[in-house]
C-alpha cells in the first residue's frame, strides 16, 4: 500500500488540510485524497493567541479532510510561518578525519555543526532552528563546484550554512495546538519552503527566482538559485490590508470590500478606476518591500525566472502586472493545476500551496534539501516512542 501523508497549513485566515497518497510512479506528485478547511481562530499574523481556539479550528479542518478521504489522521506535517520566521547565516570549518585526506560523509556533519556553533548568540536567542541548509562548500579555500565535496581530497573543509529559525515559543504553541486536536506532529516545516515544492519548478529554482506567498496577514518571500534557497523573509502585510484600504477608501463594510478585492460587482456605483488605484497602491507597497530585500541580498533584477506569486491574494487580477512593473522581473501566478493532474481532487487556488507542499515534504523528506544528522538513528527512536506511547494511560 502506498504511503499516505497529511499536511496542515495553519494560516491567519484559514486552517487548510491536505491528505495525499504517494503515487505508484514516485516521479509523479502525490495523489490528493481529501482536503478540508476551517476559519482560523486564536491566531494573529502567524502568532498563536489562544491554543484551545486554534486547536478547535485544526480539528474541524482535519475532520472535513478525513471525511472526504475516508482516512483517519493520526500524524501530520505542519507548516510554520508568521513574522517570527527568520534566517541566520554562519560559516564553519572542520579538519578532514582520514589520514589519506579523502573527504568522507563523516566530515560534512562536523563542518555543519561548526557553523551552528559559530552563529551569533542573538540569532538563536529564544529561537529554534527548524532547517539547516548547506549553501556552499570550500576545500582548502577553493570553492566546490557541486552539492558536496565527498570523495574529494583536502585538509580542511568549510561550509556556509543557512539556518531557518522560528520563535521557540511559537513552535511549542503550534505543536501543542495540533496535539490537543489529537494529532501527532511528524515534522515542522517553514511554510515558504513547503509552498516552493508545489509552486516553483526545478528549472526556475536552478536559474534563479523569488517565490512570494501573499496570505491574509503576511507576505513571505523565499529566493532560490542553483536549486538552493538563498534567503527567506516574512513581512507583516497581506491581503487583509487591501481589504481594510478598500473599506476605508470607499466607506463600505469589510465584507463588501473583500468581495470587491477579488473582482465582484456590487450594487453600489463604485468607480472601477478608484478600486484599482486603491488595490494597486497597497500591492505596489508590498512589492517594494520585496524589491528592498532583493537589493539587500544583491539579487534585484538578477533572477531570470522572476517572481512567482501564490497564496490567497495572488488571485487578484492585476497582481502579476504590478509585480512585473515594480520589480522589473518576469512575473507569473503559480500554476498549481499543472502539478496536480494525477489527483482525485483539484486544488482550488494558490492558498493551498503550503498544505499540499507539506505532503510532498513528508514523502520526500525535503528532497535532501537540508542536513539531517544521524537521521536513521533518530527514526528508530521515533518509531520506538510511537510504539511505547500505545501503552501509556
Amino acid at each position: 500500500m502506498q504511503k499516505i501523508v497529511t499536511g496542515i497549513d495553519i494560516g491567519s485566515y484559514q486552517v487548510k488540510v491536505v491528505i495525499a497518497q504517494q503515487a505508484e510512479d514516485k516521479r509523479l506528485p502525490p495523489r490528493i485524497l481529501g482536503t478540508g478547511y476551517a476559519e482560523s481562530r486564536g491566531l494573529k499574523q502567524g502568532y498563536i493567541t489562544s491554543v484551545p481556539d486554534i486547536s478547535r479550528s485544526i480539528a474541524a479542518a482535519v475532520a472535513q479532510a478525513s471525511k472526504a478521504s475516508r482516512v483517519k489522521v493520526k500524524r501530520a506535517y505542519i507548516g510554520v510561518g508568521g513574522v517570527g520566521l527568520d534566517e541566520a547565516f554562519a560559516r564553519g570549518e572542520a579538519v578532514v578525519e582520514r589520514g589519506d585526506s579523502w573527504i568522507s560523509d563523516r566530515d560534512i556533519p562536523r563542518a555543519i555543526a561548526a557553523s551552528e556553533r559559530a552563529l551569533a548568540p542573538s540569532a538563536i536567542l529564544n529561537r529554534k532552528i527548524i532547517h539547516t541548509i548547506p549553501l556552499r562548500f570550500t576545500v582548502d579555500g577553493v570553492r566546490v563546484m557541486g552539492a558536496s565535496p565527498v570523495r574529494m581530497k583536502g585538509m580542511r573543509i568549510s561550509v556556509e550554512t543557512l539556518f531557518i529559525t522560528c520563535l521557540e515559543r511559537h513552535v511549542q504553541d503550534l505543536v501543542a495546538a495540533v496535539e490537543e486536536a489529537g494529532i501527532e506532529v511528524e515534522d515542522v516545516v517553514a511554510s515558504p519552503l513547503a509552498a516552493s515544492f508545489v509552486a516553483v519548478s526545478k528549472m526556475q529554482k536552478r536559474v534563479g527566482c523569488v517565490l512570494a506567498n501573499i496570505g491574509a496577514e503576511t507576505l513571505s518571500v523565499i529566493v532560490f538559485e542553483d536549486i538552493i534557497p538563498l534567503s527567506i523573509k516574512i513581512f507583516p502585510v497581506g491581503g487583509s490590508d487591501i481589504t481594510h484600504d478598500l473599506a476605508l477608501g470607499l466607506r463600505i463594510s469589510p465584507e463588501d470590500a473583500e468581495q470587491l478585492k477579488h473582482g465582484a460587482v456590487l450594487g453600489a456605483p463604485f468607480s472601477k478606476k478608484k478600486i484599482d488605484d486603491i488595490v494597486a497602491r497597497r500591492l505596489s507597497d508590498m512589492f517594494k518591500l520585496v524589491e528592498a530585500h532583493l537589493k539587500k541580498i544583491g539579487k534585484d533584477e538578477l533572477l531570470p525566472a522572476g517572481i512567482i506569486l501564490t497564496g490567497g491574494t495572488s488571485s487578484i487580477q492585476t497582481i502579476s502586472d504590478l509585480a512585473k512593473a515594480v520589480l522589473r522581473l518576469p512575473s507569473r501566478i503559480a500554476p498549481l493545476s499543472e502539478d496536480t493532474t494525477d489527483t482525485q481532487m483539484q486544488l482550488r487556488d494558490g492558498s493551498w500551496a503550503v498544505a499540499y507542499g507539506l505532503t510532498i515534504w513528508g514523502l520526500t523528506q525535503g528532497g535532501d534539501l537540508e542536513h539531517h544528522e544521524n537521521s536513521g538513528l533518530s527514526d528508530i527512536f521515533k518509531n520506538l516512542w510511537r510504539w511505547f506511547k500505545k501503552f501509556l494511560p
